[in-house]
């Protein structure tokens, strides 16, 4: 019996979930991603995370005492992660800097884990109260190793044998999130902000748990902030991919770091408040993972890290470069070319504005599309060039696009700085560059286009998955056509 979390095989065929307040519709899904992999069995390994709202005074901390009891009732190994209580972090934070403008990183660090492992400390206590048997643990004792950066410390290791015996004599492990141990000096290092959700997630890929709860005062993922906009609407299921769009966009419910973790392990999670029982998000790993994540014993799981990962680079040779010059200056003017776009059906692959050289106050807008609907555009652009009111429209065919495709690479400046790097030593200038959490674009001369994939493969050694690679499954991208790169990339290890 799986009590605290989803059970999606209780969804019904209509959509709802007997857990819910009523009916609860699940628009859009694709069934692919809701398969038994989410489905908790009684001996799966959960691992759930409170953060500090949850356990902000005594009372909160008995409330979550209780849901752990329960969930260890319902026949589930658990491991908890807590959060400072309420707003210690900022209030240890705003003591440090009243007594040194920069106080020492290392003593800062020190001070900081102090609020989480009081949280731990105080849960412990109210679960002996309750009868159920547990142990603490500090970021170093449970295994987490990091870059010893103080402050916004990244994973690189994880090694938990000591909660795995811990769950072995069937005690709570209570983990103090937003910490780690250093891997040379051997120092406390914190993760910086959502560091608590790191460790929960870090945790359950090393573990195999079957689920990682994160546990909040608000009820799930909504399309905007409730508190703001009363008619937002709660998400009932979303793909890492998709959360992790929304994180870099502005919502602060799970941090991208987080889901950049489950999203590179496949680690499913549910997001949920700790002040009901409603069921809150499912974010779950996308299709090309199904058949990685199948519930495997929670201790023969290896080590999770947590660094920049580049899956694969890709290339497009049939790309073509349109600029108007001298666009007139005024609102609207944007609407009115990708409206053309739109109604020639022409997919924009990269777009970039800046201040015209063709005309005074106006601008130059430079669009990347496909190669076959280059002579489209140009014509559509061309007939509206009065209505529109630019001065020259150039185009050029002769462009290609590199693209590389991973996680975590726009936070991380060494990716950025290798990519540009390998560029440079290829001979090939970037001539429109676009950016996401999961993938880098830069539009290049379609003559150096080979010589450019074969210098940033080799860059982040990505030889052997390149089309040069022996055996007839070793054809890249390219021989797919650009459609097919896309879906090439989402199956990237």
């Amino acid at each position: 019996m799986y009590q605290q979390t989803v059970s999606i095989r209780d969804i019904r065929a209509d959509g709802r979930h007997p857990e819910a307040d009523g009916p609860k519709r699940f628009p859009g899904l694709e069934q692919a991603a809701l398969r038994a992999r989410t489905e908790l069995r009684a001996r799966d390994l959960i691992v759930q995370k409170y953060g500090g709202s949850s356990v902000a005074d005594a009372a909160a901390i008995k409330r979550v005492a209780r849901r752990i009891a329960e969930t260890r009732q319902a026949g589930h190994p658990l491991v908890v992660v807590v959060s400072a209580m309420g707003d210690t972090t900022d209030e240890l934070l705003d003591l440090a800097v009243s007594l040194s403008p920069s106080p020492p990183a290392g003593e800062l660090d020190t001070l900081l884990t102090t609020g989480e492992r009081i949280s731990v400390t105080l849960l412990a206590i109210a679960l002996s109260d309750l009868g159920v048997p547990s142990r603490t643990f500090s970021g170093k004792k449970a295994g987490l190793i990091t870059d010893g950066i103080h402050g916004k410390a990244h994973i690189v290791n994880v090694d938990p044998h000591r909660i795995r015996a811990c769950l072995a004599r069937e005690e709570v492990a209570i983990v103090a999130g937003f910490q780690g141990k250093g891997l040379k000096k051997k120092e406390v290092t914190t993760l910086g902000r959502g560091g608590s959700d790191i460790t929960a997630v870090a945790l359950a890929a090393a573990l195999g748990a079957g689920m990682c709860e994160i546990y909040t005062d608000v009820d799930g993922v909504y399309t905007a902030d409730p508190r703001v906009v009363p008619r937002a609407r709660k998400i009932d299921v979303i793909s890492t991919a998709e959360m992790l769009e929304l994180a870099a966009s502005g919502s602060k419910v799970v941090h991208a770091r987080c889901l950049e973790y489950a999203g590179r392990f496949g680690v499913p999670i549910h997001v949920r408040s700790s002040f009901n029982r409603r069921i809150g998000t499912l974010i779950l790993p996308g299709r090309d993972q199904e058949a990685e994540w199948d519930h495997k014993p929670v201790w023969d799981r290896a080590p999770a890290v947590e660094q920049p990962v580049v899956s694969a680079v890709l290339c497009d040779k049939s790309v073509a470069k349109l600029t108007l010059m001298g666009v007139a200056d005024g609102v609207g003017k944007s609407a009115e070319i990708f409206g053309l776009l739109a109604d020639v059906r022409a997919r924009v692959e990269m777009a970039v504005q800046c201040a015209s050289s063709a005309r005074a106050g106006g601008s130059d807008i430079s669009l990347a599309v496909s190669g076959p609907d280059g002579f489209r555009v140009r014509a559509a652009l061309s007939a509206a060039r009065r209505a529109i009111g630019f001065v020259d429209l150039q185009y050029d065919g002769q462009i290609g696009r590199l693209s590389l495709i991973g996680l975590g690479m726009r936070t991380d400046a060494q990716v950025v700085s290798r990519l540009f790097t390998a560029l440079s030593d290829a001979g090939a200038g970037t001539e429109l560059i676009s950016a996401s959490d999961t993938r880098i674009d830069v539009a290049v001369r379609a003559a150096v286009l080979e010589d450019a994939q074969r210098a940033v493969r080799s860059a982040f050694g990505l030889d052997h998955a390149g089309p040069d690679s022996a055996g007839p499954d070793s054809a890249g991208p390219d021989s797919a056509g650009p459609d097919h790169a896309g879906e090439e990339a989402t199956k990237a290890p």
